[in-house]
């Protein structure tokens, strides 16, 4: 089976670390994730700087990997100005998120799930020309809340349906939930909404994010997002753990007889240069750029 990997290192995986990692760092990572064959990455969110200051020129980072890439390159937006933001940088492919848990969406993006949700379809409505994904943060658990019923998660995706966005990733935002629960959940959301690409955004707390995939590939989704050398973690997910590392999702899935166009070798290197900046780059006060 066809494997699509989504590395998110270049986001995800450093938007919680103590360390601004510089633009040229960044591009050069990106390129080598390129190089190894990676098709999709994120190159950064689009937030408020003052808040995560390792997102501090997302545009850069951007301009530069489409001139030296063909994969596709994505950015974050967790709100209408977020979006905009993209469509002045030039972005083709837009992320939205929105969080099934109400707490969590209060820490993330200051405001309700629904003003959030209404915010984010006005201003899809508004950009034609963008190719917008969705993601849905704790689609199965919530480190304040607990356990989310299925049935929140679901109204988001027909939300996103609405606007258009058929592209949706679900996310195991702490990494704590165990595989059963999100193979339960998403069997219920994949019947209630089938004609949806789904894909798995999975943080890996408990070592079993690898069982996780399994579950879902034996569900029909052939899409996940990892990051190099397991990096990630949300600021305003109190716990939450790092990513699915890129490098063990694709070594599993081609040991498992999956394809996905991944050269193991060169994305080890790649993996190596994100450990290597991380370990060098200095800490926020010095907002190096």
């Amino acid at each position: 089976m066809n494997i699509h990997v989504t590395d998110v290192f270049l986001r995800d995986g450093l938007q919680d670390e103590d360390v601004i990692v510089s633009v040229a760092d960044r591009v050069h990572t990106g390129e080598l994730l390129a190089a190894a064959g990676v098709g999709r990455f994120e190159v950064g969110s689009l937030v408020n700087p003052q808040r995560v200051p390792q997102m501090r020129g997302t545009e850069e980072v951007l301009a530069r990997l489409q001139q030296t890439t063909a994969s596709e390159l994505t950015v974050l937006a967790l709100n209408a100005r977020g979006v905009r933001r993209a469509a002045e940088a030039g972005a083709t492919d837009v992320q939205i998120v929105a969080s099934a848990s109400q707490a969590h969406s209060a820490a993330n993006a200051g405001r309700s799930t629904e003003v959030a949700m209404e915010e984010l379809a006005a201003e899809v409505a508004r950009h034609p020309e963008l190719r917008f994904h969705a993601g849905i943060s704790t689609a199965f658990t919530c480190p304040i809340e607990g356990p989310i019923e299925p049935e929140r998660v679901i109204g988001l995706v027909r939300g996103f349906l609405t606007m258009g966005v058929h592209s949706i990733g679900l996310a195991d935002t702490v990494g704590t939930t165990n595989p059963a629960q999100i193979g339960a959940s998403l069997e219920a959301v994949q019947a209630a909404e089938p004609d949806v690409t789904y894909s798995l955004h999975l943080h890996n707390a408990h070592g079993q994010a690898l069982r996780s995939v399994d579950v879902a590939i034996a569900a029909g989704v052939t899409r996940f997002d990892a990051a190099l050398a397991g990096f990630g973690g949300c600021p305003f997910a109190p716990g939450a753990a790092g990513n699915l590392a890129t490098e063990a999702l694709v070594r599993h899935l081609h040991a498992s007889g999956h394809q996905t166009g991944i050269n193991e070798e060169l994305l080890a290197e790649a993996a190596d240069q994100a450990r290597a900046i991380v370990r060098m780059s200095p800490p926020h006060a010095t907002h190096a750029s």
